[in-house]
């Protein structure tokens, strides 16, 4: 096999099913290997832009909870995605970028192309790393997969001193071109992490005091969630809102959300105030705060005399279940602690449930503006939509007018850089329809991707 036959079906083994692809000369073995490395399943998809490689892998690694890869041409390429990449890396979203490089045989003669692509993506990625031999190849996919995943947190991977950040979940190979059409090399054999990632020691301990610290009579208290706490599929944001109901806390969410789950059956977060003093304001109401999967809260930007952190709380109450916890079974652990199971939707759940369908009205006067346009996105969206949402001014009348819309999926602009929409609902768009077409014997309801 060749090197990049090799790296094509170390993709498919690490669970990387699509490539989201701008390439060019040092990239055009990884093409050719996408057709004969006789891969079923794996697919490629051509875009005509690097930040739509970026913005695609994002949305389709925020829909699937598992890594796509982009295949970029040099470093010229890598930094054409980069905002994308910076708008992924908030996100924490999986994603793998395969970065060909300068033949090593012609790296030092600096030819016209070349660039420190390490040091490039080391801006967003929390792993980067060259690939030194073709033998090599298989088990650095490997490991670049495992990063995205979430579980490069124990062993040779997080030893690794190409692991920089825990902070992102962007991922970089960087692959030479030589070693791409290298021939004769051997196929290796993966090592890859159980998925399964382990409870700290102590954290039974830790739930317990927390549950204590929520039941305290007489507290006011907040959970701000994001990440794997707002998502519905894995059932974990449904356990949230039953958590907030049963210990009276007010639900929060970012302001500038990953992925959050919405509309008739899951809880409704408030969005956390964008500017700053706002959000002070509003926190300081609280005794008690539980962040769970969520970064403390700073400014977007330091106003003169403003503030930086957004919860005026001291560490005593201040509570987090962060990414060194297994997210889902530290809430499962909480929801049980707690006694959340009691809590029925419409009945008991204090108002943290949308129940009901409540669509805005339908516009009487024909007149477009901020608030009636958004209006118009929550009256005629479908069904399990997903809604891609890039707006900062006009468009923020949109989350309370979809309040009660049929359940659907909302992906924000986690970073601040724009021009993340159209390439963000590419990605959504592929995932839904690899899941239809791998689902067609239920025939679910078809997910439509919607940009705001």
């Amino acid at each position: 096999a060749t090197g990049a036959e090799v790296l094509v079906k170390a993709l498919h083994e690490s669970g990387v099913g699509v490539v989201f692809a701008n390439p060019g000369t040092t990239e055009m073995h990884i093409v050719g290997a996408l057709d004969t490395a006789g891969v079923a399943g794996m697919r490629s998809v051509l875009c005509l832009h690097e930040t739509v490689c970026a913005g695609a892998a994002d949305g389709y690694g925020r829909m699937a909870g598992k890594p796509a890869a982009t295949l970029l041409h040099l470093g010229v390429g890598l930094a054409n995605g980069i905002a994308n990449l910076h708008n992924a890396r908030r996100a924490m979203a999986p994603v793998v970028n395969i970065v060909g490089e300068m033949s090593t045989w012609i790296k030092d003669a600096d030819p016209l192309l070349n660039m420190d692509i390490e040091r490039l993506s080391q801006t967003v990625a929390g792993f980067t790393r060259t690939s030194r031999s073709a033998r090599e190849i298989a088990q650095d996919v490997a490991d670049a997969v495992t990063f995205a995943r979430g579980l490069g947190g124990e062993g040779e991977v997080a030893a690794a001193s190409d692991v920089l950040a825990p902070t992102s979940r962007v991922s970089t190979l960087v692959l030479p071109h030589d070693l791409a059409f290298e021939r004769g090399v051997e196929e290796a054999l993966l090592r890859l992490p159980d998925p399964a990632k382990p409870l700290l020691d102590g954290a039974e301990e830790f739930v317990r005091a927390l549950a204590d610290a929520l039941r305290a009579p007489g507290k006011k208290k907040a959970i701000y969630a994001a990440g794997a706490a707002t998502r519905a599929d894995n059932g974990t944001f449904v356990k949230v809102g039953k958590i907030a109901a049963s210990c009276g806390a007010k639900l929060f969410c970012e302001s500038m959300f990953s992925r959050l789950d919405r509309g008739v059956g899951f809880p409704h977060a408030a969005r956390l105030p964008y500017f700053p003093q706002d959000a002070v304001r509003e926190f300081s109401k609280y005794d008690v705060v539980l962040c769970i999967d969520a970064k403390k809260p700073v400014a977007m930007f330091g106003y003169e005399e403003g503030p930086v952190d957004l919860i005026p709380l001291n560490e005593d109450h201040l509570w987090e279940i962060d990414t060194s916890f297994n997210i889902e079974s530290a809430v499962d652990m909480l929801f049980e602690e707690i006694g959340a199971a009691r809590i029925k939707p419409g009945t008991n759940c204090g108002g943290v449930f949308v129940v009901k369908e409540a669509r805005p009205r339908k516009l009487s006067d024909g007149k477009l503006r901020a608030m009636s346009l958004m209006s118009l996105v929550a009256f005629h969206q479908p069904e399990d939509a997903i809604i891609v949402d890039e707006s900062l001014t006009s468009g923020t009348n949109y989350y309370e007018a979809s309040k009660g819309c049929p359940a659907f999926t909302h992906l924000f602009q986690t970073g601040g850089a724009i021009g993340i929409g159209p390439p963000l609902a590419v990605g959504a768009g592929e995932w839904s329809e690899r899941s239809l077409s791998s689902h067609k014997e239920i025939k679910p309801r078809e997910k439509k991707s919607t940009e705001e």
